[in-house]
């Protein structure tokens, strides 16, 4: 039994795989079929010296380009678990109150923006803040290349606006972290000992009321030799839980043990970086203007209220580009 949430998830991936493999051949078909009938056309047009053709012509050649750019951005998403499903944590930083309901603007901003990539989001865990927003938030994002594209949002996300909780009506700042990491569904890199973990059981939290669980179905995993934690506490049962929170820690694991490969690298080739999370990635300034700047690509916007109801495309596809 204790396995079963894992098969099941081992499963789905592999049908995703293939969902995946049949949704590029059917993208190939289209595009073939849309450079025939584009070449249709031009022949029709220079032998018939049709101009009226000319329309056509060219609503077919942005169909064919449309095509070609949605092809061209899935090659960038060519990373070892791009196509996994992304798991996502959002931590309030410094300034209470303030801070803590910037990361529950995050997390609805992602969420939104989940719901135009036609992706689902499955909360794990959550603190709520003591009067306001929340503390931390852990959630799934499930869908083709979840991971690819919200591995860009990596970082700390900055706010400067009037505080709605200052009646001074003061400009203030605050900062939120966002880690993403990629749902691991198997890896036989990554050993744990049983020996390893100490698993805790506890009352689910919430807002509070009806919303508090009265038995000890939440579970926290913590695996002591890096001291990497995982919890979940929305699941239905302690089994369902667990198997989530084991899932979580195989996807921390693996990412540690990555990035402790990539600083090898980078020191044998004597250009060593400091990577963590707390590289401020992106600011959103409501006040005295509206802006959104991503900080590493210098791609910026005016429009605040389009960003935090989801519309990070072009953020993303910038960021994809850069990293080429």
């Amino acid at each position: 039994m204790e396995n079963f949430w894992q098969d099941k998830a081992h499963a789905q991936n592999i049908t995703k795989q293939i969902k995946v493999i049949e949704n590029k051949l059917h993208a190939v078909e289209n595009l073939k079929a849309s450079a025939l009938d584009l070449a249709v056309l031009i022949d029709l047009c220079e032998s018939e010296q049709d101009n009226a053709l000319q329309l056509e012509i060219a609503e077919e050649f942005n169909k064919l380009e449309d095509l070609l750019g949605k092809m061209w951005l899935q090659t960038l998403l060519n990373g070892k678990y791009d196509l996994n499903n992304a798991i996502m944590t959002l931590h309030a930083g410094a300034g209470g109150t303030e801070a803590q309901d910037w990361a529950e603007m995050l997390y609805r901003m992602y969420t939104r923006y989940a719901e135009r990539k036609g992706y689902t989001v499955l909360l794990m865990d959550i603190i709520y803040g003591q009067d306001a927003g929340i503390k931390s938030v852990t959630f799934m994002v499930s869908g083709e290349y979840a991971y690819g594209y919200l591995k860009t949002e990596k970082g700390v996300h900055r706010l400067v606006r009037i505080s709605p909780f200052d009646a001074g009506g003061s400009r203030h700042t605050s900062f939120s972290s966002v880690e993403v990491m990629p749902e691991i569904i198997e890896n036989t890199q990554i050993e744990i000992k049983p020996e390893d973990l100490r698993i805790d059981t506890y009352h689910s939290g919430g807002a509070g009321g009806q919303n508090v669980n009265k038995t000890d179905s939440a579970v926290r995993i913590t695996h002591l030799p890096t001291n990497t934690v995982a919890q979940c506490q929305n699941e239905r049962s302690q089994l369902q839980n667990k198997a989530m929170a084991m899932c979580m820690l195989i996807s921390k694991l693996t990412e540690l043990k990555e990035r402790e490969e990539e600083e090898k690298l980078l020191q044998i080739q004597g250009q060593l970086k400091k990577i963590e999370w707390g590289s401020q990635i992106r600011s959103y300034v409501f006040c005295p203007y509206t802006m959104v700047k991503d900080h590493r690509t210098n791609y910026e916007t005016s429009d605040v209220q389009g960003i935090m109801d989801g519309d990070l495309e072009n953020f993303i596809i910038e960021y994809l580009k850069k990293s080429v």
